[in-house]
C-alpha cells in the first residue's frame, strides 16, 4: 500500500533523516586503511544507543536473507555492492566500501548510503562512484508533483547507460515511512511518463547502484552479501527524499 504523508508527518521525519546523515558522515570519516568493518558497525551501534534510535537492520529478515541480519550497518567492499554483512576485515589501501544505514527515530525511518574509496583511488572506481552520485541527483530532480515514477527511474537509467554501465533491476529504491521498505518499488531504470503519478507526501529512498562490468550478482555464503559475478567493483548512493509542493526535500542530506 502506498502511503502519502502530511506536511506535519514529513516534518516529523526530519530528525530520522538528520540522524542517519550524521551516522554516515561519522562512518565515512572513520573509513581508512586498517579500520575493521566490525568496528564501523560498533560505532553505528553506539550512535543508535546514544540517540535512543532503533536499528532497521539488526532483526531484519526478508525472504532473500538467510537469517536475521544481526548487524546495524551494511558494509559492502569492492566486488560486494549491496547488503554486505560486517565481518572481521580491515580495510586495505584502494578498497571501495559502500556504507548503507537505516534507523528509526520517534517511529519514523530514514535510509541512506554512500560509498567511500579508502586510500589511493583507481580511476575506474572513481568513475563508477561518480556515476551513481550523478544518477541519484538526476533522479531526485525528477521527484516532483505531476511527474511519474518512470521519470525517476528513467533518469537513473539514462545517466548509467550514457556512462556505459548496465543496470540491475532486482534491487532498487522503495517507499519509506514507519518501516524501512514499503511501496512503491523504485527501479533503477524505466520509461518516462509511465507508472505512479507523483504526489506531495510520497517519501522514497532512491538508490542507484552499479558494478563496473556487469549487472549480474551472486549471494555470498553468509546469506546476505551481494557480489558481482565477475569480480568487478561496485558503488552505491542513496537518499531518502520527500516529494513536496515545491522542490524535493532530501531528508538525509549531509553537510
Amino acid at each position: 500500500m502506498i502511503e502519502l504523508r502530511t506536511p506535519a508527518e514529513v516534518e516529523a521525519m526530519r530528525p530520522a533523516g538528520r540522524f542517519v546523515a550524521s551516522v554516515l558522515e561519522r562512518l565515512a570519516s572513520e573509513a581508512r586503511v586498517g579500520m575493521n568493518l566490525l568496528e564501523l558497525d560498533r560505532i553505528a551501534h553506539e550512535m543508535i544507543r546514544a540517540r535512543g534510535a532503533e536499528s532497521c537492520y539488526i532483526d531484519y529478515h526478508p525472504s532473500f536473507g538467510a537469517m536475521p541480519f544481526g548487524k546495524v550497518l551494511c558494509t559492502s567492499v569492492n566486488d560486494a555492492v549491496l547488503h554486505g554483512l560486517p565481518h572481521d576485515y580491515g580495510l586495505q589501501d584502494g578498497d571501495m566500501v559502500s556504507l548503507d544505514f537505516a534507523a528509526s527515530v520517534d517511529g519514523w525511518v530514514a535510509d541512506s548510503a554512500l560509498t567511500v574509496i579508502v586510500g589511493r583511488a583507481r580511476p575506474e572506481d572513481e568513475r563508477v562512484l561518480a556515476t551513481t552520485q550523478d544518477a541519484l541527483a538526476a533522479a531526485i530532480a525528477e521527484a516532483r508533483p505531476g511527474n511519474r515514477l518512470g521519470d525517476v527511474s528513467a533518469a537513473i537509467g539514462d545517466v548509467c547507460h550514457a556512462a556505459g554501465y548496465s543496470v540491475n533491476l532486482e534491487f532498487g529504491g522503495h517507499g519509506v515511512g514507519r518501516t524501512m521498505h514499503g511501496d512503491p518499488h523504485v527501479p533503477n531504470d524505466g520509461r518516462r511518463n509511465r507508472g505512479l503519478k507523483l504526489r506531495p507526501g510520497l517519501v522514497l529512498a532512491i538508490e542507484p547502484w552499479l558494478l563496473e562490468t556487469t549487472d549480474r550478482i551472486v549471494t555470498d555464503p553468509d546469506g546476505w552479501t551481494l557480489r558481482s559475478v565477475d569480480g568487478s567493483r561496485g558503488a552505491h548512493s542513496e537518499h531518502t527524499i520527500a516529494i513536496t509542493d515545491d522542490a524535493p526535500l532530501v531528508l538525509t542530506a549531509r553537510d
